[in-house]
């Protein structure tokens, strides 16, 4: 594969795009279905990272633990109604082997609540290993790392 390759570019960015849409039209039950079944996912302080610090805020190492995140935040968290936006930048290709892709791409969330004040929730960037197969892109990792210092409320829904 060529990180030059258009059709790669695009089948990252496709990938993204339905991603941050899935979550922000609370489709949560699909979020898990973007990832390979032994993936990885957090979500982590940049002062972490910076640090070599491995602690996150949400870690989930397979997508069965996604799921189990999912029926958590229907049936058992308590949290503000709100609103959130995904904008996510195009990614920049960063490596190749085999059928994996790495990829880098700024993200930030906004967040409505009934006040219908909106407010920028969490901002940062998208660490990913991607798996191409078929024509289609899956999730083989997903780290976030956060640049905002502070979590106005319980982070609940995935970034």
């Amino acid at each position: 594969m060529s990180l030059a390759d258009p059709a790669l570019q695009g089948l990252v960015d496709s990938l993204n795009a339905a991603y941050g849409l899935c979550l922000d039209d609370g489709r949560l039950e699909e979020w898990p279905e973007f990832f390979v079944d032994d993936c990885l996912y957090q979500v982590i302080a940049r002062e972490n990272v910076d640090h070599g610090l491995p602690a996150a805020v949400m870690y989930c190492d397979s997508k069965g633990m996604l799921t189990d995140r999912i029926v958590a935040l229907r049936q058992a968290n308590v949290f503000p109604e709100h609103f959130s936006r995904h904008l996510i930048s195009r990614a920049v290709l960063t490596g190749s082997d085999a059928d994996l892709v790495t990829a880098e791409a700024s993200y930030a969330v906004l967040q409505t609540r009934n006040d219908g004040e909106t407010r920028i929730y969490n901002a940062g960037k998208y660490i990913d290993r991607f798996l191409i197969s078929d024509g289609a892109a899956l999730l083989v990792s997903r780290m976030c790392v956060y640049d905002t210092h502070r979590i106005a409320t319980l982070l609940a829904t995935p970034i």
